[in-house]
């Protein structure tokens, strides 16, 4: 890990990845690729914690999968969010954006 990699808090790899899925359908390198670009490289999510997320997170019915072939022409599960998938989603941001917001609060107090 670099300095500018933190370790992930616990809760917020399924926003992350809901909202890597919120813009279009990706497969599983893909989805880790987009939270690292969006994050600015201060998450990195390895497969180890990745896969087992997503197969969690479609048994949930948040994202449904269909097998495609990836850009360098490879068998890929592209995954994408569902009605309860966007749900899940907006609800998640809520919540992440009422802690952030109290966070910030309690990090300004003297």
């Amino acid at each position: 890990m670099t300095n500018t990699q933190t370790n992930l808090l616990v809760g917020t790899l399924d926003v992350l990845i809901l909202k890597a899925l919120a813009l279009q359908p990706l497969h599983g390198l893909g989805v880790s690729r987009r939270i690292e670009q969006v994050t600015g490289g201060t998450f990195v999510v390895k497969p180890g914690s990745l896969f087992p997320a997503l197969h969690r997170m479609e048994e949930a019915g948040w994202l449904a999968a269909e097998w495609g072939a990836s850009e360098n022409n490879r068998k890929a599960k592209f995954y994408t969010l569902t009605a309860a998938g966007r749900r899940q989603l907006h609800a998640e941001v809520s919540e992440w954006q009422r802690i952030a917001a109290a966070m910030t609060l309690a990090l300004q107090a003297t």
